[in-house]
């Protein structure tokens, strides 16, 4: 059973972190390429289409997450596994304290300033997940 809840976590853990790089490195950029009179409506959707992906994924990441800090697995530090979540807990802030913010100031047009102020947090929130994943990945290893 632990090995099915690590796996789990590992699969949540690491499909966030590969679409927050390419959020990153794609996504984010090409913003600034989409025209002024269509960019209210790209944003809109841009929000839409990501919630059903990334929904369902942070929600089961934390669910997981959770799981292993109230049963954390024998072979696993529990200090590593709190250091995690504590992680999770960072990204869920800043998502939902700028992230969400910033989109729905963008929903309303393009403004520059602020969706630099989106790229440059959204860097934090890459730093915070690929952490996890290399977490996740010794976690896996440990078994």
């Amino acid at each position: 059973m632990t090995e099915l809840l690590l796996s789990l976590h590992a699969a949540a853990t690491l499909l966030m972190t590969g679409l927050v790089w390419f959020v990153a490195l794609v996504h984010y950029p090409l913003m600034a390429e989409v025209g002024a009179l269509e960019f209210p409506r790209y944003e809109r959707l841009h929000q839409q289409r990501t919630t059903w992906l990334v929904a369902p994924l942070m929600t089961a990441e934390a669910a997981l997450a959770a799981w292993l800090a109230f049963a954390p697995p024998p072979a696993i530090p529990s200090g590593q596994i709190y250091a995690g979540a504590a992680l999770l807990a960072a990204i869920w802030l800043s998502t939902f304290a700028v992230q969400v913010p910033l989109h729905a100031r963008l929903s309303r047009g393009f403004d520059t300033p602020v969706h630099r102020r989106l790229v440059a947090s959204h860097w934090g929130r890459t730093a915070l997940w690929t952490l996890r994943s290399v977490l996740a990945l010794a976690w896996l290893a440990a078994q």
